[in-house]
């Protein structure tokens, strides 16, 4: 009897001991891979950077989107910020889906963005196109970065590494709010440079409704506007009407929720 006992304690150990080993070795695995992807992340963001230079200007010649904006909005001291400017020849030998550069002040997002046939392939390939589960920043299959529409969305992974979208989360703290030099997103494409001024930012569970890029008349895109606008966790007092055109930046907070930030186009200069 007591053999038995002994037996079945040691059968017991056995499996205790050996279970974790096969967990082990996966956890090992995975956390190989991320810090393999990692670091070609990081050789490829240091390529990036010996091959193109952001310059920060004031333009000469430039549009101001809605000269008659109200007096008392922030709009007034946003439009007299700088523009970004990038020269895209090296980008493009690199990669030839080079569509613009974005940048978000207060966050570490200062990239290439990249646009190809669908929404799926940059989800995990890297700007020099090979296989990467960090993926790239990409703008949607159905926007247009020479002649934004009414709605043009970029798409990143948020990436723990702060790479990526990792640091849109900025967004969500008193700090980045309270100044106000944060409030504004700034572009740069192979056809103009553009401003837009943020009026929303939020988490929401997993949704489709805010990545729209068509609206069949003024008031369904009023309706939009309303919706994405009265979500906002906080109040940047900003008015924005069917005439403007929207900014939508999108990312994964948590593992069913998404993080989201909504500017409008407020200046641009042509190339």
């Amino acid at each position: 009897m007591k053999k038995k006992k002994r037996l079945k304690k040691e059968v017991i150990y056995f499996f205790i001991f050996l279970i974790p080993i096969p967990l082990l070795i996966f956890s090992s695995y995975k956390i190989f891979i991320y810090l393999d992807e990692l670091n070609k992340t990081n050789k490829i963001i240091e390529q990036i950077e010996e091959n193109s230079e952001v310059i920060e200007y004031e333009p000469e010649e430039e549009v101001i989107i809605n000269s008659e904006e109200d007096k008392n909005t922030p709009y007034w001291n946003y439009i007299k910020m700088n523009l970004i400017d990038v020269d895209f020849t090296n980008l493009k030998s690199i990669n030839e889906d080079t569509v613009a550069w974005v940048k978000v002040e207060g966050t570490n997002v200062n990239y290439p963005v990249v646009k190809t046939d669908n929404n799926d392939y940059y989800l995990d390939h890297d700007y020099n196109k090979n296989k990467n589960s960090a993926g790239w920043v990409f703008m949607d299959y159905r926007n247009d970065p020479s002649n934004y529409g009414k709605n043009t969305i970029i798409y990143a992974h948020n990436r723990k590494d702060k790479t990526m979208f990792g640091t849109l989360k900025n967004t969500l703290n008193d700090s980045w709010f309270n100044n106000t030099d944060n409030r504004v997103i700034k572009m740069s494409s192979s056809s103009n440079n553009t401003l837009w001024q943020i009026f929303s930012i939020y988490v929401i569970e997993t949704t489709n409704d805010y990545i729209v890029t068509d609206f069949s008349t003024d008031n369904v895109f009023q309706e939009f506007i309303d919706l994405v606008k009265g979500r906002s966790v906080k109040d940047f007092n900003t008015t924005v009407t069917p005439n403007d055109k929207i900014l939508t930046l999108s990312t994964c907070h948590g593992s069913t929720k998404k993080l989201v930030i909504h500017a409008k186009l407020i200046k641009i200069a042509e190339k």
